[in-house]
């Protein structure tokens, strides 16, 4: 039985990242730094787990923002950033032209900064018809009520929101599937609070009588 196709499966998505920079991380004022880079690092082990194609973007590397931040490259060491000059992604020939060397037209978008880098390629790709789902809590904005609305103006004109747990959890969808069961069992152990604290409980406290 196929699965409702509303919710993502794996070889329909692309991951594209923005401006993942620690000179732009310096103007995030929409949530802690911390928060923000752990929530991107989840999304990204999620990507990596699931066999997505990930396509990230930088600007301005040399002379103000950076290269793409080291915990990214990380976790991404087969991804090579793609340098632009101008705001809007997918205005950049290049950056465009390697999201649609995927093949998906079903994209996950997270980055920096909200108001500009992120809403600019994901109004523009929605209006080339991509389903995009922006994942809000790993974009940054440079204050909350901007990040906010530019979140409200993504969503007005199709954008779906959605959280990098709930990217995961959507992807796994049931923890049966083996090959993919212990790297996000160790993603959510490590990145989702409470809820991870609960599977290293019942893995280490609980056991059938």
């Amino acid at each position: 039985m196929d699965s409702p196709k509303s919710l993502i499966q794996p070889a329909e998505c692309a991951l594209f990242l923005v401006d993942f920079q620690a000179g732009l991380a310096f103007g995030v004022e929409s949530v802690s730094r911390q928060t923000l880079l752990h929530n991107v690092v989840s999304l990204a082990r999620t990507a990596v787990l699931f066999g997505l194609p990930v396509v990230a973007s930088t600007s301005a590397s040399k002379v103000y923002s950076g290269p793409l931040l080291p915990a990214l490259q990380a976790v991404l060491p087969g991804v090579t950033s793609i340098e632009r000059r101008n705001m809007n992604a997918w205005e950049d020939e290049m950056s465009r032209a390697a999201i649609l060397a995927t093949g998906r037209r079903r994209l996950l978008v997270a980055g920096l900064l909200t108001e500009a880098c992120v809403s600019f390629p994901v109004l523009s790709a929605l209006e080339e018809h991509f389903e995009i789902f922006v994942v809000a809590d790993a974009c940054g904005g440079l204050t909350r009520e901007g990040h906010e609305l530019a979140l409200r103006r993504m969503e007005a004109a199709g954008a779906k929101l959605t959280s990098w747990l709930q990217v995961l959890l959507e992807l796994q969808r049931d923890w049966t599937r083996r090959e993919t069961y212990e790297g996000a069992r160790a993603i959510v152990e490590d990145n989702a609070g409470g809820y991870g604290m609960g599977l290293v409980y019942a893995r280490d406290m609980l056991h059938p009588a």
